[in-house]
């Protein structure tokens, strides 16, 4: 059976019927789709990712099970829902942060902040998508990677354009030249802008890396309650971000 996302009509408005009209089975579906989204993400908050169940969910939407395989073929096409939800969200307001920003710096510092925004007030969400992989859960390319993507690929814009990253005393040149070489393909992907020189590209992925260590560490508290200014803590951890890109 085809996942919710998949069986979700593409060439009319959401909520329509067949015919194109707001009737009550297209509502209903609607309304049950949304009901869907909102329990799992409670029980995902509450329960964990691993221990999602498609039967305790229906329990709690006070439906039968087997009306659920109606918009979900099981527990991994609801995670897959999720994630693709969650990484929607997340990009969304990436989107929103850096659009009244003019400058790369000016926006990529919105950007950061954004992704620490959204972590702290989707924790559950953020482990979803950065978090451990789902015990037997192997999430479908096809359907999370084009909203996966949407994140890093917001840092990739905002660097665009950049044909050089500054230097950095202490590193040496053979190893980051090397790093550059082995993305040279991946440079060259159509969903990337166009130019991306792979030494851009290379650094930009240790930013990212950076910055999801950063909010990781924060969120789950690896390193313990180090601090009482988290958030001062960060802006420092973004400023050096900024000047591995930018200088």
């Amino acid at each position: 059976m085809e996942s919710a996302a998949a069986q979700a009509p593409t060439d009319r408005p959401a909520g329509t019927d067949a015919a194109g009209t707001d009737g009550p089975r297209a509502r209903n579906r609607a309304r049950i789709e949304r009901r869907l989204r909102e329990v799992g993400r409670r029980h995902l908050a509450e329960y964990g990712a691993a221990a999602l169940s498609l039967r305790a969910v229906a329990r709690d939407m006070d439906i039968a099970p087997s009306a659920l395989y109606r918009y979900v073929a099981g527990r991994d096409d609801l995670l897959t829902v999720l994630i693709v939800d969650a990484y929607t969200d997340l990009a969304d307001a990436i989107d929103a942060a850096v659009s009244t920003r003019r400058t790369a710096r000016t926006r990529f510092l919105a950007l950061t902040d954004a992704l620490r925004q959204w972590a702290l007030a989707h924790p559950s969400e953020y482990a979803l998508i950065y978090g451990s992989p789902v015990p037997g859960y192997r999430a479908p390319a096809e359907s999370t990677n084009p909203a996966g993507e949407r994140p890093l690929l917001a840092l990739a814009a905002i660097v665009a354009g950049t044909e050089s990253v500054p230097e950095v005393p202490g590193t040496h040149a053979r190893a980051q030249s090397a790093a550059a070489d082995a993305l040279t393909a991946l440079a060259d992907d159509a969903a990337l802008p166009p130019g991306t020189a792979p030494a851009v590209l290379a650094r930009t992925l240790v930013v990212w890396n950076l910055l999801l260590g950063a909010v990781s560490s924060e969120l789950f508290e690896q390193l313990g309650p180090i601090t009482e200014q988290p958030a001062t803590v960060y802006a420092a951890t973004a400023d050096l971000a900024a000047a591995l890109l930018f200088g």
